[in-house]
C-alpha cells in the first residue's frame, strides 16, 4: 500500500542561460512519489521529463541551469538547497539513476568489474571479494549470461542490451530507496525489455524501493506505473493514475502519443524484381585468443551461415534479441567488415573485394545508423554533412551542383534546406535522423542498410520516418535492409523477415507469415513480447 510521499517535487522550474537570455525549459511542475510507487514521466523530446529528473540530484549545468521557482523533498530534506557534499551522500546510496545511453554513462577505459566494484567500495567500504561477489549477484540478476567471463570485459565488448543491463546493476549495487529510469528500456529489444520491466517490478516489490520512470512510450508505462505525468512544452499537462489516463486521456496531447504508431503496409512482394544484394553461406567468426602466445581456442560465432535475398522496391527486415547477428550480417554484407561466404551486388561478386575496390560502390551501398547524433559530425554544418559523399565519388560537380543536389535531398526528406547551414545539436532528433537519410540517398544509392533508425526516436517521430522511408522506396525503387528489434515498425516497412538468434537464422519468410502465424517459440515469444494485448484510449483493445 503506498504511503505518505519520499519525495515531493513542488513548482519546479528550470532555466537555462545562454547569452544572457534565460529560457524557461521546465515550467512549475509539481508530482510526489511515494515509498514503493512507480510514476512516470512521459512525453516526447524536448518536453522537459529528463531535465526535471536530473533536478533531483541537481546534476544539471549549473550555474548555467537554475530554479526560478520550486522545492524538491526527499525524506524532508530540501535537497535544492543541499551542498555538492551532502548531495553525494544522498547520489548512488539513497537515489540513484539509470541514463537512456550506456555508451557514454560507462567509462570505456574500465572493466565491468571496476565500474561496479568501484561504487561498492565507495558507498559500502567493501573488501575487493566481497564487490566481486556482489557484482556477480547484481549481473545474474539483471541477467547477463555467464558474469563471471563478463567481469573483464570492457564496454565496447558488450551489446547495447548487455551495456544497459550493467548500468542497471551498477544502480541497484546500493539498494537504493529511489530509482530514477531515464529510458532504462528505450534502446533494448523487446524480449530483453520485457525482463528489464519485470526485473526492475520484482526489486521494487522486494525492497520496497520508489521508481521515476522517464519515457516516451506510453505501452512501458502502462505496463510498470502506478501513476503517470504527462508532460508537453515543459509543463505536465495531465496526471493521474495509469488506467486512467491510459484509457480515459483528457488531455488532446495524451491522446496524440497513444495514438502515435508506424503505421501503413510494406511494399507487395514481388519475385520478379531485380536482385540488388545477394549473400549466400556468410559467415562471420571472431576468434577467441588465449595464453601467451595467443593461440586461438575458439570462436564467436557471430553470423553462421546465413542466406540473404535483398530486391530492388523490396524491404529485408532483420530481427532478434541484442547480440543475435543482426547488424553484424548487415556489415558483412556491406563489405564493412570481412566475411566468409559469397557476396554479390547487381550481379558483380564483391565478397574478395578490397577496401579500395569497393570505393566505386560506396555510393550504390549506404548505411543509416542508429544513432544520428553519433554518426553527424558536430564539427560540419548540414550542408557540409550531406555534401561529404557528393565530394568523394562526383568530384566533377560544381558548388552550385553539389548545393542544389543538397538542397532537394533536405527537400526530399522533409527539412527545410535554408537550415543547411545550421549545426547537428541546433536539431531534434527526429531530424537528426532525416539529415542520416537525406545524406544517404543524395548519393541516389540503390541499396540502403538502416541499423536501427528509429529504436532511439519518439514515438510519433517514428511513424513520420517510417513513411518518410516508405515514400522514398517507392520513389526511387531502393532495397532495404532494415535492422531493428522494434517489431512493430519491422511490420510496417518489411515485406519479407529472417529472424536472428546467435548468429544463425530461427525462422525466415514473407513478413505476413512471420508475424501472424509464428513457427517457432523463439518467434511467437518476440511476438508475444511486441505485440502483447493493450488497452487503446476509450477501453478498446488493439493488438
Amino acid at each position: 500500500m503506498i504511503g505518505a510521499p519520499l519525495l515531493t517535487v513542488r513548482d519546479l522550474s528550470v532555466a537555462f542561460t545562454q547569452g544572457g537570455k534565460a529560457n524557461l525549459a521546465v515550467d512549475r511542475v509539481s508530482f510526489d512519489i511515494a515509498k514503493g510507487e512507480t510514476v512516470a514521466l512521459v512525453g516526447e523530446s524536448g518536453s522537459g521529463k529528463s531535465v526535471t529528473a536530473l533536478s533531483i540530484l541537481k546534476l544539471l549545468p549549473y550555474p548555467a541551469a537554475s530554479h526560478p521557482s520550486g522545492a524538491i523533498h526527499f525524506k524532508g530534506e530540501n535537497l535544492i538547497d543541499e551542498d555538492e557534499r551532502d548531495l553525494r551522500r544522498v547520489r548512488g546510496n539513497d537515489i540513484s539513476m539509470v541514463f537512456q545511453e550506456p555508451m557514454t554513462s560507462l567509462n570505456p577505459l574500465h572493466t565491468i568489474e571496476r565500474q561496479i566494484g568501484e561504487i561498492l567500495t565507495i558507498h559500502r567500504g567493501m573488501s575487493t571479494s566481497k564487490a566481486r561477489e556482489r557484482t556477480l549477484e547484481m549481473l545474474r540478476e539483471v541477467g547477463i549470461r555467464e558474469p563471471e567471463r563478463r567481469l573483464g570485459a570492457y564496454p565496447h565488448q558488450l551489446s547495447g542490451g548487455q551495456r544497459q543491463r550493467v548500468m542497471i546493476a551498477m544502480a541497484l549495487a546500493n539498494d537504493p530507496e529511489l530509482l530514477i529510469a531515464d529510458e532504462p528500456t528505450t534502446a533494448l529489444d523487446v524480449t530483453v525489455q520485457a525482463q528489464i520491466l519485470e526485473l526492475l517490478e520484482q526489486l521494487q516489490s522486494e525492497r520496497g524501493m520508489a521508481m521515476l520512470f522517464i519515457t516516451h512510450d506510453l505501452g512501458v508505462v502502462h505496463k510498470v506505473a502506478d501513476r503517470t505525468c504527462v508532460m508537453q512544452g515543459g509543463k505536465i499537462v495531465e496526471q493521474g493514475p495509469t488506467e486512467e489516463v491510459y484509457n480515459a486521456p483528457k488531455d488532446s496531447y495524451t491522446k496524440h502519443l497513444l495514438t502515435a504508431e508506424p503505421k501503413g503496409k510494406p511494399p507487395r512482394t514481388d519475385l520478379d524484381a531485380p536482385i540488388v544484394m545477394q549473400g549466400d553461406d556468410i559467415k562471420v567468426w571472431f576468434p577467441i585468443k588465449r595464453g601467451l602466445m595467443r593461440k586461438t581456442v575458439d570462436h564467436v560465432k557471430a553470423v553462421d551461415g546465413i542466406d540473404v535475398t535483398l530486391r530492388e522496391g523490396q524491404t529485408l527486415g532483420i530481427v532478434g534479441e541484442s547480440g543475435s547477428g543482426k547488424t553484424t550480417l548487415g556489415l558483412a554484407l556491406t563489405r564493412l567488415i570481412s566475411s566468409e561466404g559469397h557476396i554479390s551486388f547487381v550481379g558483380k561478386n564483391i565478397d574478395e573485394y578490397s577496401f579500395k575496390q569497393m570505393r566505386p560502390l560506396r555510393n550504390e551501398i549506404q548505411v543509416v545508423f542508429q544513432d544520428p547524433y553519433g554518426s553527424l559530425s558536430p564539427r560540419l554544418s548540414i550542408a557540409e554533412i550531406v555534401a561529404e559523399g557528393l565530394r568523394v565519388h562526383e568530384p566533377e560537380l560544381s558548388f552550385e551542383a553539389r548545393d542544389e543536389r543538397v538542397c532537394a535531398a533536405l527537400s526530399e526528406v522533409g527539412l527545410d534546406p535554408q537550415a543547411r547551414h545550421r549545426y547537428p545539436h541546433e536539431f531534434s532528433g527526429g531530424q537528426r535522423q532525416r539529415v542520416a537519410i537525406a545524406r544517404a540517398i543524395v548519393l541516389k544509392p540503390r541499396f540502403i542498410m538502416l541499423d536501427e533508425p528509429t529504436s532511439a526516436l519518439d514515438m510519433s517521430v517514428q511513424a513520420q520516418v517510417v513513411d518518410l522511408l516508405r515514400d522514398l522506396q517507392q520513389r526511387h525503387s531502393l532495397a532495404y535492409m532494415f535492422i531493428s528489434h522494434d517489431l512493430r515498425v519491422v511490420r510496417a516497412l518489411a515485406n519479407e523477415v529472417i529472424v536472428m538468434r546467435n548468429g544463425v537464422v530461427v525462422e525466415q519468410g514473407p513478413s505476413e507469415q512471420i508475424f501472424d502465424d509464428p513457427q517457432t517459440d523463439y518467434t511467437k515469444a518476440l511476438m508475444a513480447a511486441a505485440f502483447e494485448l493493450k488497452t487503446a484510449p476509450g477501453g478498446a483493445v488493439s493488438q
